[in-house]
């Protein structure tokens, strides 16, 4: 039997065992799919060993980016984003312990897809990416290749970021697509939300989460509240997951 996984740490808030469960059981595919818990991304070695008919991973917070270094090859999306949430294992038939690991990101496709039926380019020009780990960055290349101008918030100042107390309503404003990239509001901590000035939404606003459980978050409801568009992460997380089924099968 055919083994695919997930590496990062927590898994609690993750759907893509079910996903995957659900979809070799309507599919007949003979496989498994793992949640794997590594506290330290040197553990991905050790994965790789004990799983020996393990052909696939899928990679999330917060190794998306710290994965680089243990792969063999990038694809040209993975090198250009800078991030990777898939890695295709390719095995010696002769040696199990012998392997070869490309990394990929479907993040981007997923993003991209599932936005892009939302932006009406006559109001949504510029974007705020909450967040800079490595969700963020498939993000930002998904902005770039949509046209869309971008700035990241973050906790820390640096360059092309505005901090969460520069916000001002004219920014939130001039602002239209609020893009949640980090993983605030994740269950269980279901009552939080990112630190932004939620009252200067509008009907005009855009509000994307990558977060899909809850289904709803408090980002979300915010932004409903005032009469944005509102948009979770569950249709991201199908698209990019079967853009990796392509990579592991092919």
């Amino acid at each position: 039997m055919d083994t695919y996984g997930l590496i990062g740490f927590p898994l609690k808030h993750s759907f893509s065992a079910m996903f995957f469960t659900e979809k070799f059981k309507k599919e007949n595919i003979d496989a498994e799919y793992l949640n794997v818990e590594i506290g330290d991304i040197q553990q991905i070695r050790d994965v790789i060993l004990t799983h020996r008919h393990l052909k696939g991973l899928n990679v999330t917070i917060p190794y998306k980016e710290q994965v680089i270094p243990y792969l063999d090859e990038l694809s040209p999306e993975a090198k250009k984003i800078g991030a990777v949430n898939v890695i295709k294992i390719d095995r010696n038939p002769n040696d199990k312990r012998t392997y070869y690991l490309k990394g990929y990101n479907t993040d981007y496709v997923g993003f991209k897809k599932s936005i892009e039926p939302l932006i009406n380019s006559d109001i949504h020009k510029k974007a705020l990416v909450l967040g800079t780990g490595g969700a963020s960055k498939a993000v930002v290349q998904a902005l770039i290749d949509l046209g869309i101008d971008w700035k990241y918030v973050s906790r820390t100042a640096g360059e092309n970021k505005y901090t969460y107390n520069e916000l001002t309503p004219e920014i939130i404003n001039s602002y239209q697509i609020i893009i949640n990239a980090s993983p605030v509001g994740t269950f269980p901590k279901v009552n939080e939300c990112p630190d932004i000035p939620y009252q200067y939404l509008t009907r005009n606003h855009l509000l994307y989460d990558l977060v899909y459980n809850p289904a709803e978050t408090v980002f979300l409801k915010k932004g409903k509240d005032k009469g944005a568009t509102i948009k979770n992460g569950e249709e991201m997380l199908h698209l990019q997951a079967e853009a990796a089924w392509k990579i592991w099968t092919a």
